[in-house]
């Protein structure tokens, strides 16, 4: 069972837009594995599962399940900076999910590759398509470094 390219890009663009990107770590469901956060999206037959361990550092999975079978992944890891103040902490997972809400359609991996607003920039790097890419997002002020992660993922057999 397979879902074309673009019906997974619309389903993607909707479930990142109504999870993290607009609730923050506020889990939606009990997680499944200990000491972990899980938002989950459902749409008739697709599942889309976050799950991810750590706030100001952490790891996570991102996956997409089209009637109980997984079809597509994306791991991550990255987080704050450790020089950043923990007073900043929330601003910039504030502006971290402003930008992930403007996730461009044609690539609804993260969020847009440029989005600025004040003093922050996100910017974020991607090299290959839906079914098999990697990339890396930052979040910074001026020269200063505040957040990164790292990205990779795509289609799953």
């Amino acid at each position: 069972m397979s879902l074309p390219p673009e019906s997974l890009k619309r389903f993607l663009v909707t479930a990142k837009q109504a999870t993290y990107a607009a609730t923050g770590g506020s889990a939606s469901v009990a997680p499944l594995l200990p000491d972990s956060k899980q938002l989950e999206f459902i749409e008739g037959e697709l599942l889309y599962r976050d799950i991810y361990v750590g706030t100001n550092r952490f790891v996570g999975l991102e996956t997409v399940y089209l009637a109980g079978r997984a079809i597509w992944a994306m791991s991550y890891a990255g987080g704050l900076s450790p020089d950043v103040p923990s007073t900043n902490v929330g601003t910039v997972y504030a502006f971290l999910r402003q930008a992930l809400r403007t996730l461009p359609s044609e690539q609804p991996l993260r969020g847009p590759p440029l989005f600025e607003q004040g003093a922050l920039r996100y910017t974020c790097h991607c090299t290959g398509s839906i079914s098999g890419f990697d990339g890396t997002e930052t979040v910074s002020a001026g020269n200063a470094s505040l957040y990164q992660l790292h990205f990779a993922g795509g289609l799953v057999t």
